[in-house]
């Protein structure tokens, strides 16, 4: 059959689009994860007979109950595809395969924090963007939450090393499988760029300091996503202790754990997460984060970017946050748009104390038409931004590789969004009439096929230069250089500079460090 591709664990299937490209879905590159599979290292796909259909999408990772709103492309809300820890799947556009071309090869990470999300959102689907760069995309499912992050191997023994990082090993095991296959489907397997948004670009991050992912890509974009520092392994390990304890478990006693049917493991999780108190670990919603990668020295020796990291330095990396980040979240509570300047300060102060007043002189003198809403949604994007400008520093500092610095501030007219969390994604992926959020500003169009052709071209060359964006230069701790992408697009030199250092002496930490988490403004 003329549609049917042949893979290291046999033929699959696919079918063409009417626009010329051909999709194939769900194909498996490792095995089930569920009963006595759940918390271990994941395994290739075993061959199969006969031709395989790929013309649906797999099953996503079990996960708690979606509270991300609908346009969040994190968002699992009324996607219609089965869920499962038989989820180690993944999806491919080709513009053409068995044709002898050899295209870049670009690999999605969903977002939704390593908690949630899928790699079958509308909102990326990967035919607009294969078509427009003669690329091959594509997305995969993985563990997420307590599947793919609970470390054990200190609890239940070295059968369960790496579990701390397990859903990252997935995606490792993806990359290989994109190595040894994607030939077969028009790809180059030596230029593969990874992806991603949020959590997307979070596991962008922490792929670039796994030994075991080396090798495997060679370039990366983090989108809305920095990771500069993962959970410490001692907190990793404590969780573990703490949920066994709260079970009534004991150690080792992870039979019991694997038993447990998803419903019964979620809702055991998410009491325990609620009530948990130690020194080790943050209390409540925060403390979900402790359920992400894990510095277990071996799979993840070391944070991402530092010294102790040099796996990434020689891979160019493409990193950016939006200018309305928190605007997302934000503007779903109601009345928000009628905020005053006292509650303003009352939430500015809950995390930056009597710093607040401070920090709201220097964001509103550099913003004097913004309402309190407006200011509110930039103040509680900084952590963002700043631990993007962190990471970049850090690669610079590692060097071996380039960096470019984006900053997407073109704004929605639809509600309160402006430039919100996830706004760029329907632009790189071509998607605008999937989503809302973009609104009705006839300028994003063009804008898009700007931005598209960004990605495409850092994906083809490692370099993001093409003839419709002003000359791009890269990053240095000197005149950091930063690409604005509105209409037009514009380069500037340490863009809110001002606005930087006013986090000089309180800077963002990831959420497991402690109070001053810039998103924590977002809660009345």
């Amino acid at each position: 059959m003329d549609d049917t591709v042949k893979t290291t664990s046999g033929e699959v299937q696919g079918f063409k689009k009417s626009s010329g490209i051909n999709a194939f879905l769900g194909i498996p590159y490792g095995e089930s994860t569920a009963g006595d599979r759940r918390f271990l290292p994941p395994v290739p796909a075993k061959p199969w007979i006969g031709i395989r259909s790929a013309k649906a999408y797999g099953p996503s990772c079990p996960q708690g109950k979606p509270t991300l709103p609908p346009q969040d492309p994190a968002s699992i809300k009324d996607l219609d595809a089965p869920v499962g820890e038989d989820c180690l799947v993944l999806n491919i556009w080709t513009p053409g395969f068995d044709d002898g071309k050899k295209r870049p090869v670009m690999v999605w990470l969903h977002g939704g924090g390593f908690q949630v999300g899928c790699g079958s959102h509308p909102v990326t689907d990967g035919e607009n963007l294969a078509l427009r760069g003669d690329v091959v995309v594509v997305s995969l499912n993985h563990r997420l939450g307590i599947y793919g992050f609970l470390r054990l191997d200190e609890v239940c023994g070295p059968a369960f090393a790496g579990s701390g990082v397990a859903g990252m090993l997935d995606i490792v095991l993806a990359l290989e499988w994109v190595r040894d296959n994607i030939a077969a489907f028009g790809g180059d397997p030596k230029n593969v760029t990874i992806f991603g948004e949020s959590g997307g670009g979070r596991k962008v991050g922490v792929l670039m300091a796994m030994p075991k992912a080396k090798g495997l890509f060679h370039r990366a974009i983090i989108q809305s996503g920095p990771h500069p520092r993962c959970v410490p392994g001692d907190a990793g390990t404590r969780m573990a202790e703490l949920f066994f304890a709260y079970l009534g478990l004991t150690a080792g006693d992870v039979a019991s754990l694997q038993k447990l049917s998803k419903r019964e493991l979620f809702n055991h999780f998410h009491k325990f997460i609620e009530t948990v108190d130690d020194p080790l670990l943050v209390k409540g919603n925060a403390g979900r984060w402790l359920i992400s990668p894990v510095v277990d020295g071996t799979y993840l020796p070391a944070h991402p970017f530092s010294p102790a990291a040099p796996e990434g330095s020689h891979v160019p990396l493409m990193i950016g946050t939006n200018k309305d980040e928190a605007a997302l979240f934000l503007s779903y509570e109601e009345n928000l748009a009628n905020l005053d300047d006292a509650q303003l300060i009352k939430r500015l102060s809950s995390v930056l104390g009597d710093r607040a007043q401070q920090v709201l002189e220097i964001h509103r003198k550099n913003r004097p038409e913004d309402s309190p809403y407006d200011l509110l949604s930039a103040i509680s994007s900084e952590d963002r931004r700043l631990l993007s400008i962190e990471t970049a520093e850090t690669k610079v500092k590692q060097g071996g590789a380039p960096v470019y610095m984006y900053f997407f501030t073109w704004e929605s007219n639809q509600g309160l969004l402006k430039a919100a969390h996830t706004m760029e994604i329907p632009f790189v992926f071509r998607t605008l009439g999937v989503t809302d959020i973009t609104g009705t500003k006839e300028d994003q169009f063009p804008l898009s096929d700007i931005i598209s052709d960004t990605w495409i071209a850092f994906a083809r060359n490692g370099n993001p230069n093409h003839a419709t964006l002003p000359h791009w230069e890269t990053y240095d701790l000197e005149k950091r250089a930063t690409m604005i992408f509105d209409s037009p697009c514009r380069l500037e030199y340490d863009p809110w500079s001002e606005e930087r250092l006013a986090w000089k002496e309180a800077p963002p930490k990831m959420p497991w460090e402690g109070k001053v988490f810039v998103s924590a403004m977002m809660k009345k």
